[in-house]
């Protein structure tokens, strides 16, 4: 078994699997078995066993140079990941689906879309599934290396997951976040948009993400004033965590506790950790 501490992960994704009484780690992970998505197991949050291929890339798969963010989602009877992918040469990201051929959200999975789902012409990454009215929609970044302004953006999903059935709409800027300052580096500037994840709270419909404050990796929060996807989306004045971390999801756990996670430091060198934050409001409620 492995603690948290020893755990190097970036853009963690916690699946409770009541069925099964197991919480299952999802993530960027960097591992030796080669490239794909991985996945750690555990019972109590603490200790955890793994990395497990949850995704090994056949021969020619068209993503090969990326695997980052995947999510694990319980949709229709079925266990999918949407994972982001993608080539250095030409430079290209996209997130695909990907669905399980088990009950369980071990796995192993194999690609249910035809490639990337997001626009073949866009850099995208971090998507997200949200379903709303019977809807599935894919929630994803449009990537500021190539928008200049980066945004969130909205996807209806076929109603099996495995394509979209109609153009993105935009859900907000970056640069309209009070919190979030231009991202400058040599020969490229504008604003970052990762991670969105959504979830209800107290009624609300509320949306993690992240950019940057100051040059140091940021996380804040919104909430749509009509309660729907559609928004519009309004920005907490602060952010939730600006300690050079985020790309953050939100879970119950199975005692109805309600945790924030995230991966800090952003820091590749500095040796990037999962960070638990309890969320007060929920044990109120509990």
């Amino acid at each position: 078994m492995t603690s948290l501490a020893e755990i190097r992960i970036r853009d963690p994704f916690i699946v409770p699997c009541r069925a099964e009484g197991k919480y299952y780690l999802f993530g960027s992970i960097e591992h030796d078995g080669g490239p794909g998505f991985y996945y750690y197991v555990g019972h109590d949050l603490a200790e955890w066993a793994g990395p497990f291929p949850a995704f090994c890339p056949p021969s020619g798969f068209w993503g090969a140079d990326f695997f980052w963010a995947p999510e694990c989602h319980e949709y229709d009877g079925w266990y999918y990941l949407l994972g982001t992918c993608g080539t250095n040469k030409p430079l290209f990201r996209g997130t695909a689906v990907f669905r399980s051929r088990t009950s369980s959200p071990a796995g192993p999975y194999e690609e249910f879309s035809d490639g990337a789902v997001t626009p073949r012409d866009w850099m995208c990454l971090d998507g997200t599934l949200w379903v709303e009215d019977g809807q599935p929609w894919m929630v994803f970044c449009h990537e500021w290396i190539q928008a200049g302004d980066g945004t969130i953006c909205a996807l209806p999903l076929s109603q099996d997951l495995r394509c979209a059935v109609g153009k993105p709409c935009e859900l907000m800027k970056a640069s309209t976040a009070p919190w979030a300052t231009e991202y400058v580096v040599p020969g490229m500037r504008g604003w970052v948009t990762d991670g969105p994840f959504l979830y209800r709270e107290d009624g609300q419909l509320r949306m993690l993400w992240s950019s940057m404050n100051d040059r140091i990796y940021t996380m804040g929060r919104m909430t749509s004033e009509t309660g729907r996807l559609a928004g519009p989306w309004i920005h907490e004045p602060t952010p939730i965590y600006r300690e050079d971390g985020g790309h953050g999801m939100y879970f119950r756990d199975f005692d109805g506790q309600g945790h924030f996670v995230l991966h800090a430091p952003n820091s590749v060198c500095r040796g990037e950790r999962l960070v638990f934050q309890r969320d007060t409001k929920s044990s109120e409620h509990a």
